[in-house]
């Protein structure tokens, strides 16, 4: 494919997403329609249609409007790309620019998080609010977790660069390791077959990093979702490991990520039949504003009665996990959020509503940090 064919076919997707349709849905779709694609044309597709979604209130506005054509005007002009070789209609081309086009827009483009969020995100990060809101219209880094069972970060960084993948340390952690160049190999690595390294954003592995653990405590990891806390948890300590969520199927890879791993972790479907635990994990489901240049197109779809329902079900989880813990336990707290009200309000009333628990930390990590917006809180019986 040609480069303007690739922005043609952006512009195609976009247009799906705009009515309706989950960014992934709408580009799988595509790449099964179009078999003619290669993996680098699929690959430069993707990245037009989720730089596009991650800017799409000021695309818009620079492009004039909110369309997929719109948007990847807007893209391409904040990009300085020459639109005149792009937008040529021959071929696979887009059409060439309209005399409305070709105008650039006077005045500031609106911020690129929606409307209704913008006065909470502002409350919840203070002086942060600017340069979290401009790191979420970026690209995420490809970030890996080393397993200190398995290797020490300089070995996994040496397998690594065989494969020229290259990786720089990170201050936020001690086992992060951002990756510069080679992401696409990753995969077929042998560091990442057998088990040295994981992908896992940075300030995950550092809210797993503050906990304390101790030789053959048990561990409870009570939404575990795919299981990557329950992993990074066990790449750090010799402990019993044990993973629940409420939708067992998202749990399917966890037994081959653990063997891979050098873990054991037991899969409960009902968490009090192994209770008390010494520590339990509770990463909630949230907004995920943390993680928006990710998952770029959710950041649209979120709305004020989600929010809601979300900080609903937090609460309840809370109320639920407090029962499993030793009394001598922790009860860790985890968003990938940046909203005070999934975080440190929430915290707060937990403890407001059960007197005999105290907030023993809590932290707020920034995507300025390095790693996604994160928060975490230890919680401990007084």
């Amino acid at each position: 494919m040609t480069p303007a064919a690739r922005v043609q076919a952006a512009i195609e997707i976009l247009d799906q997403v705009l009515v309706g349709a989950p960014a992934e849905k709408a580009l799988t779709g595509w790449a099964r329609r179009s078999r003619f694609a290669g993996s680098k044309d699929r690959a430069a597709v993707r990245d037009h249609v989720f730089d596009a979604l991650r800017r799409r209130n000021s695309a818009a506005f620079v492009g004039g409007g909110l369309t997929g054509r719109g948007l990847m005007i807007g893209v391409l002009r904040q990009d300085q790309a020459d639109l005149d070789a792009v937008f040529t209609g021959e071929g696979y081309a887009p059409a060439a620019l309209s005399a409305d086009e070709q105008s650039v827009p006077v005045g500031d483009p609106p911020l690129d998080v929606p409307d209704w969020l913008e006065a909470p995100m502002r409350d919840s990060l203070g002086a942060a609010f600017e340069d979290n809101v401009a790191a979420l219209r970026g690209r995420a880094p490809v970030i890996l977790r080393v397993n200190l069972r398995k290797a020490t970060v300089a070995q996994a960084q040496e397998l690594l660069a065989e494969d020229g993948i290259e990786t720089l340390t990170m201050a936020l952690v001690d086992t992060a390791l951002e990756v510069t160049e080679g992401a696409r190999r990753i995969k077929n690595n042998a560091a990442y077959l057998d088990g040295l390294v994981e992908l896992q954003d940075a300030s995950s592995q550092a809210s797993v990093a503050v906990l304390s653990f101790s030789k053959g405590m048990k561990v409870l990891d009570y939404c575990a979702g795919g299981g990557g806390k329950t992993l990074a948890m066990a790449g750090r300590a010799e402990a019993q490991f044990f993973a629940h969520d409420a939708l067992e199927h998202r749990m399917t890879d966890l037994p081959a990520r653990a063997k891979r791993a050098g873990v054991k972790v037991q899969v409960v479907k009902t968490p009090k039949d192994k209770a008390p635990y010494d520590l339990v994990l509770c990463d909630v489901p949230c907004s995920g504003s943390g993680t928006w240049r990710r998952t770029p197109d959710a950041k649209w779809r979120f709305r004020p009665e989600d929010l809601a329902e979300l900080e609903r079900v937090q609460a309840e989880i809370l109320e639920q996990s407090k029962e499993l813990v030793a009394s001598d336990g922790a009860l860790v707290y985890a968003t990938c959020s940046v909203l005070t009200a999934e975080n440190t309000a929430q915290i707060e009333q937990f403890v407001q509503n059960n007197p005999s628990w105290e907030i023993d930390w809590q932290r707020q990590f920034l995507l300025s940090e390095g790693g996604d917006g994160f928060f975490g809180a230890i919680l401990r019986k007084i």
